[in-house]
């Protein structure tokens, strides 16, 4: 090796062979047994692993073991050593060093100064304070020779390991610990429970002192444990969860494999066993006898059973049913699920006159089956049901009666009858009334004693077409005993009312109108309502009327025709026209109604004339007002333009309108009145009726 170099002298004694002389070197030759070492360090010092990457010089040796391979760049410590003397880890050596003393040593890295503290001159390393290889294994320096007088480096720095080693000071510890395990009860030997972890802290590279051996300390026979994995299974065949159901096991966990001096923890395992489906469900007893009243409620309980089942939850319900004795299906049986009982219930409504009790044979069935037993197991019982008489109400032969009557039947007249019976064995009579909170105008009496049901006032099938009323049966012998049954009674229709004008009609022609134009559309309503659906007859009263005339549309309606065009308001403004409306009932019935005409007058340039004038004053009084062009009402103003196809009258339609009302924007909205005409017989159309123009001249008004 190059001479500049730096030598790890360690204690390389076998670590075996220096645990056994540990005690002897402090206590007797702590100090004497550093030549040795220091002369075994001289011999190593050509192999320092400070340079590991420099060759060896001729002349020079590696000293190396058969055993194991070292590693040369490391020092080793024992951990918890105390002593008087720090103790000494190793010596560093440089060829440098002929004893110059120029020659110094320096530390640098983990715990130098503080943990570690170097000779400057000899290059001894000494550890200052106890370790702990739990808390630091190993700790990475640098050393360094430099020149005493000028602090310069007189080689490059190397880097060294000193590793802590371990002694057994530490337990086992259960971390996760106690534990709670479970297993089905009835498994068989060798079955797993549950695995338990123990850890030390000592190095479990170096000795025993991290091996661990698992062994059971409480809960034998009942359980072992695999000293290795630490796996718990079940040692004994055939426990049973009815009988202990709670295991408490005490686990051991020994470091150095078990020997004599090793440390142990304990902990504790808490093994359950689960319940396997292995009981059958058992009635408390093998026969019940239970006694309910005939008018008992459907659904209604009428007594309870229960069968026990040793195991627990899901393994400890059962299913009732019945399996005999109710060939009527009139009982069921359910299943509380709160206490586990079997509810037996109503079906069906109970007669006493036809059977008086019932033999039933139940049966409990778990509703969980077993891997492990095969189930599900049953249990069977007897159930006697004894019916108790009970004094029922009145049943009437229907729920419900549906009677008609015609509209026109006289007072007294029979509708109908309704009839109940006393079922019970004494058969009691039975009176009938009806509930007058149905029947509040009184329309209707019934006979208490035959239940018929007669007419009490006159009916009107317009006015109310059904009557709903209930009819009550009582007994005779016990007026708590009450039954009810709904009567309709439907008013069969009659012809008695006319047929008549569907509304009020008012019909407008112009005067001018020509013949056989249609004045006016008309159509008639009947209240009645005959199967057969509504005909009706027109006719004028006045059979050859001068001025009028029908024509039949054969949609049950009418249209009225003028018959000449010399109509004239001057002459006569107001027509009234009545007409015979006819049905076909019978008998046939029929009204005269009336319908009104009145003569208008039309002119079709006035119309037009009038219009410009209005357009053109509308606009001069917008331009004035400095306001856009907008008619208020657009519906008004285009329902007041009318077209006619006579002839102006020049300064007849002139005269005819007064200028000035022009002049007023609210004329806009309305028709205008005329001069030549009296204010009560201008021209008005109603609502909803209109002015319409046929070829040849003359106007007339319809309703829409």
């Amino acid at each position: 090796l190059p001479s500049r170099s730096l030598t790890l002298m360690n204690q390389l004694m076998d670590r075996d062979l220096w645990t056994s002389l540990l005690l002897v070197w402090i206590t007797c030759v702590q100090y004497s047994s550093m030549a040795p070492l220091n002369n075994q360090s001289q011999s190593l010092q050509t192999a320092s692993a400070m340079i590991p990457r420099n060759r060896p010089s001729e002349g020079q040796r590696i000293l190396s073991r058969a055993k194991r391979g070292w590693v040369w760049n490391q020092m080793f410590v024992l951990e918890e050593f105390s002593g008087p003397d720090p103790i000494l880890v190793g010596r560093l050596h440089t060829d440098l060093d002929m004893g110059n003393k120029n020659i110094k040593y320096v530390l640098a890295g983990e715990g130098a100064g503080t943990i570690f503290a170097i000779n400057e001159r000899t290059g001894d390393i000494h550890a200052m304070k106890r370790l702990d290889r739990e808390e630091k294994a190993e700790y990475t320096l640098t050393a360094q020779v430099i020149d005493r007088d000028t602090d310069k480096p007189l080689e490059p720095p190397s880097e060294f390991i000193i590793k802590v080693q371990d002694i057994n000071d530490n337990p086992p510890q259960f971390i996760e610990g106690p534990y709670k395990g479970s297993v089905p009860e009835m498994s068989q030997v060798g079955t797993s429970v549950t695995r338990v972890t123990a850890t030390d802290a000592d190095d479990p590279v170096y000795g025993n002192s991290a091996r661990l051996v698992y062994s059971i300390l409480e809960g034998q026979p009942y359980f072992s444990i695999d000293q290795t994995t630490a796996i718990i299974r079940v040692a004994l065949a055939g426990m049973d969860r009815e009988m202990r159901e709670e295991y408490l096991v005490v686990i051991q966990a020994k470091d150095m494999g078990g020997h004599m001096g090793g440390l142990s923890g304990t902990t504790t395992v808490t093994v359950t066993l689960t319940d396997i489906n292995d009981n059958p469900p058992k009635f408390s007893k093998g026969s019940y006898e239970f006694t309910i009243p005939e008018d008992l409620g459907i659904g209604k309980p009428g007594g309870r059973v229960k069968a026990n089942d040793r195991d627990i939850g899901e393994n400890a319900k059962s299913a009732y049913s019945i399996i005999g004795g109710d060939e009527r299906d009139v009982f069921e049986i359910v299943t509380d699920a709160q206490t586990q009982e079997g509810i037996l219930r109503l079906k069906k409504p109970l007669d006493f006159e036809s059977k008086k009790s019932y033999n039933l044979t139940v049966v409990a069935t778990n509703i969980r089956a077993d891997s492990i037993t095969g189930g599900p197991y049953m249990d069977q019982a007897t159930v006697k049901i004894i019916i108790e008489d009970a004094d029922e109400p009145p049943v009437f032969t229907k729920s419900a009666y549906l009677f008609d009557v015609h509209e026109n039947a006289a007072i007294n007249t029979v509708i109908g009858a309704v009839a109940a019976r006393d079922q019970d064995a004494t058969h009691s009579q039975v009176r009938y009334f009806i509930d007058r909170h149905t029947d509040l105008e009184r329309q209707f009496n019934i006979n208490v004693d035959d239940g018929k049901i007669t007419l009490a006032k006159p009916l009107d099938r317009e006015t109310d077409m059904w009557h709903n009323i209930t009819v009550t049966a009582t007994e005779v012998r016990n007026h708590s005993q009450i039954s009810r049954a709904i009567v309709a009674i439907k008013v069969l229709d009659i012809n008695d009312n006319a047929p008549e004008f569907a509304t009020e009609y008012e019909a407008f022609l112009c005067e001018n109108g020509k013949p056989g134009q249609v004045i006016q559309t008309i159509s008639a309503v009947d209240k009645d309502n005959p199967s057969q659906g509504h005909t009706f007859h027109y006719r004028l009263e006045m059979l050859n009327n001068p001025n009028f005339t029908i024509k039949n549309n054969l949609n049950n309606s009418i249209s009225v025709l003028a018959k000449h065009d010399s109509f004239r308001r001057q002459k006569q403004e107001t027509y009234l026209l009545p007409i015979v409306v006819t049905d076909d009932g019978e008998p046939p019935m029929s009204s005269t109604n009336t319908l009104t005409i009145r003569v208008c007058g039309c002119s079709r340039d006035a119309c037009i004339i009038l219009l410009l004038v209005i357009v053109v004053l509308f606009v001069t009084l917008r331009r004035h007002k400095n306001e856009p062009l907008i008619i208020k009402d657009d519906e008004d103003v285009r329902e007041n333009i009318i077209r006619y196809d006579d002839e102006g009258g020049g300064e007849e339609d002139t005269e005819a309108f007064d200028i000035a009302t022009l002049q007023n924007p609210d004329g806009i909205n309305g028709y205008l009145p005329r001069k030549d005409i009296k204010p009560d017989l201008q021209f008005m159309p109603r609502q909803g009726q209109h002015c319409c123009l046929k070829g040849g001249g003359g106007a007339f008004f319809e309703s829409s």
